[in-house]
């Protein structure tokens, strides 16, 4: 084939220009995200002290207060949700990867899985308003754990289920060779050999619903809850909804804990997903 000089300089180029551009767009977004973490530093590295994580959330008006409210809502909320959805979605993960093949039962389980991981938050939040609160007639914890765990779900279930089709099939084999049934091959041979993979997911399955505003805020979180919930059926509030009300005070106070509120969650979140990498690279095993 004769080498074609002009049509090579034209696709050189197209590729200067392409990665121009590329380059520009993150340079544009390096800056912007600095600009914005350096606003949220100034304004709420005054406001980080002890009083923020032991009192409760002041009234609008007053001074002084903190967090704790929100935080033990948030660990009451959170954790529940990850005992709910930590069983639910391994085993429906263990079984789509090495029961559901061919069963129509996996095939109607993997689209609801789809739809539940396409679908806005608002929607799941929607739906457990239908189901909880409309029922109930007010908000409590109950509602607001039922909110995260339906999107912490579809998460778990997806990435046990990519992790455990990772593991090679040799060590099936290997398995089903020595006598193991296959039950025993699916949890004590292939589910230990993807556990990285699926803790992974659990960590990141966490960061995601500790940030969750929308959902929580259409079931019936946009009030003022100034103590700590006793349990599960008393109202609540979380660190995303404390967030969002704060924000809507224009007092100078109440700017620096917003800033400083969103400096806690945003640690937090790093935490969670620089934990879910760490564990990745230290127990991941090349096949």
């Amino acid at each position: 084939m004769e080498f074609n000089h002009r049509l090579y300089k034209r696709r050189q180029r197209a590729n200067a220009i392409g990665l121009t551009l590329s380059m520009g767009a993150m340079v544009l977004g390096l800056f912007v995200l600095l600009w914005i973490l350096s606003v949220l530093f100034s304004n709420g590295l005054s406001a980080l002290d002890w009083n923020m994580f032991t009192q409760s959330t002041p009234a609008p008006g007053t001074d002084g207060g903190g967090l704790a409210n929100a935080i033990v809502g948030s660990l009451m909320m959170v954790g529940f949700s990850v005992l709910v959805s930590t069983p639910i979605g391994i085993f429906a993960g263990v079984y789509l990867a090495e029961y559901g093949d061919t069963s129509k039962t996996a095939e109607l389980t993997r689209f609801v899985t789809d739809i539940m991981l396409s679908a806005p938050s608002i929607v799941l939040g929607l739906f457990v308003y239908a189901i909880a609160v409309a029922t109930l007639g007010n908000f409590s914890g109950w509602a607001g754990s039922l909110a995260l765990s339906l999107i912490a779900v579809p998460v778990v279930v997806r990435t046990t289920e990519n992790m455990l089709r990772l593991v090679p099939g040799s060590l099936r084999e290997a398995a089903f060779a020595l006598g193991a049934p296959r039950w025993k091959v699916a949890t004590l041979v292939t589910l230990r050999a993807a556990k990285s993979g699926v803790m992974t997911g659990l960590l990141l399955a966490v960061a995601r619903i500790s940030g969750e505003t929308a959902p929580l805020l259409l079931i019936g979180m946009r009030i003022f809850v100034a103590t700590p919930p006793e349990g599960f059926s008393s109202p609540a509030t979380v660190l995303p909804m404390q967030i969002f009300l704060w924000s809507d005070e224009i007092d100078r106070g109440f700017v620096e804990r917003t800033s400083a509120a969103i400096i806690v969650l945003l640690v937090f979140l790093l935490a969670m997903n620089g934990l879910a990498i760490y564990l990745r690279n230290k127990f991941e095993k090349r096949w």
